[in-house]
């Protein structure tokens, strides 16, 4: 199988310091399933092409610890000759710098637009030609597909899925190897190697900045985690959180002053609210708590300074959010008993999770009501049942305070909002009104043997009540 990458921008050997590979030399590199050769076809100032060439070892693929298949299969395949989930780990593993973005001799290239051709001389696709277009024409690529007859001698026989395949783009070459590592795996809909919760982070990882706004996540993901229902969940879960933030452009925003937390400013609320968190979880005695949809580390970081806590645990869906919490707390210089006191964990709060259970107390701030309705019976499960902290403080909008405030997000017409119910952040899915958030409080510590006291956060207003209403439960 044979992937070429050809640079046509002015000094287009520049691709060899990219690729960490010297356009006048070939080299080849030991692979679990095989060997890959790296060499360059043409290499001059106008065009340079880098090939790499998979040599997969199918006795290696039978007899290994690997083995692929079974019965006849495992001796009649196309594994040694299309590009698969091998070339995704060739890639990885031959152009490691490249696809990481670093050039340590040239770090201006890593980030420069590029005139790129890549080719793919035979891609398994299963959707066929449209199937093909539908993944990577909106990553703005143009295409040019050929596709492979069964028999040039037998035309009645008809089409294979096999494809010759041509991209076309300006981008930074990051941007290429990440498209190519993701996508053809996923066209192939086969992988040789465990799925598992690694290559979910994998996907979130080499996805962020494009896959959250892509029109064909969903399958994207399902085929690329190969249709593990748990773990696609999990992704989509996350890409769409995505898809309601960082994909926007800066033109694409709401207008700042539409901003939740621009409405919240001049009351301080969220530090309101933080404050009233912490109050209700040391009034626990808590020696151990999680905050549950952490994001970027505001509670986390209060929590350090409460000496009677000796296990801090963040957990949330977005991989991001957790690297910007681990930045602004520091983690990597706090001495080490602080260190130990804190953990961070990516996980969605859909699906039950031993690591939350045993805990004191949990924090869920401004977290349910992302959550689509049905959604909720699930989170309940979650926290309530399985994890069951003693105390668990769970605090969300009161929709009636959002009359205060003019210029909100509209919600679209739905089942649970009429059309024109005002809701105080884009991504908001519902918002309860006081009476509302009783009667859902008051079943959950009913279904699960909890008991329930209600507080305000903020400013109350004998009509309207606060801006963001709590509830703190707590079990024997």
């Amino acid at each position: 199988m044979l992937l070429t990458i050809t640079n046509t921008t002015p000094d287009a050997r520049d691709l060899g310091w990219l690729l960490h590979k010297h356009p006048d030399r070939v080299q080849a590199f030991d692979l679990s399933f095989g060997r890959a050769h790296v060499f360059y076809p043409e290499a001059s100032a106008d065009r340079c092409t880098a090939a790499l060439l998979l040599d997969v070892d199918p006795v290696g693929l039978i007899r290994g610890k690997n083995r692929q298949g079974g019965l006849l299969d495992q001796y009649v395949n196309d594994r040694p000759f299309v590009a698969s989930s091998f070339m995704s780990v060739a890639i990885a593993q031959v152009f490691a710098t490249a696809l990481a973005g670093r050039s340590k001799d040239r770090p201006e290239l890593v980030s420069k637009p590029l005139s790129l051709e890549a080719g793919l001389s035979v891609l398994p696709s299963r959707g066929g030609e449209s199937f093909l277009r539908r993944l990577f024409e909106p990553l703005g690529y143009d295409l040019a597909i050929e596709r492979h007859s069964l028999d040039d001698q037998f035309p009645q026989w008809g089409d294979s899925p096999y494809h010759t395949l041509r991209l076309a783009r300006t981008c930074p070459l990051q941007e290429l190897l990440t498209h190519l590592y993701v996508l053809v795996p996923v066209l192939d809909n086969y992988k040789h190697y465990y799925v598992g919760q690694e290559e979910l982070t994998k996907l979130l990882a080499k996805g962020e900045g494009w896959l959250a706004a892509h029109p064909e996540k969903e399958l994207i993901a399902k085929r690329y985690l190969k249709y593990q229902p748990s773990l696609a969940r999990q992704a989509l879960a996350q890409l769409v959180e995505d898809d309601t933030t960082d994909s926007l452009t800066s033109d694409e925003r709401p207008d700042p002053n539409q901003d939740e937390q621009v409405l919240e400013r001049q009351l301080s609320l969220n530090d309101q609210r933080i404050g009233t968190v912490l109050a209700a979880i040391r009034a626990s005695r808590a020696a151990s708590v999680l905050d549950l949809g952490c994001g970027e580390g505001r509670l986390l970081r209060e929590l350090l300074t409460v000496k009677e806590i000796d296990r801090i645990v963040g957990l949330d869906v977005s991989i991001r959010s957790l690297e910007i919490a681990s930045e602004r707390l520091r983690l990597d210089r706090l001495p080490d008993r602080q260190r130990g006191r804190i953990e961070l964990m990516h996980g969605s709060l859909m699906y039950r999770d031993r690591r939350l259970e045993g805990f004191d107390a949990a924090a869920v701030i401004e977290v349910v009501e992302h959550l689509d309705p049905p959604r909720l019976a699930a989170f309940e499960r979650v926290v309530f049942r399985h994890a069951r902290p003693r105390t668990v403080v769970l605090t969300t909008p009161n929709r009636e305070y959002n009359a205060m405030w003019d210029g909100l997000v509209i919600d679209p017409p739905s089942p649970d909002h009429p059309a024109n119910t005002k809701l105080r952040h884009a991504d908001h899915r519902f918002e309860w009104t006081r009476a509302e958030f009783r009667a859902w409080a008051e079943g959950v510590a009913d279904r699960y043997a909890y008991a329930v006291r209600f507080l305000p956060v903020g400013p109350d207003d004998p009509a309207l009540g606060p801006p963001t209403q709590m509830g703190v439960f707590t079990c024997e």
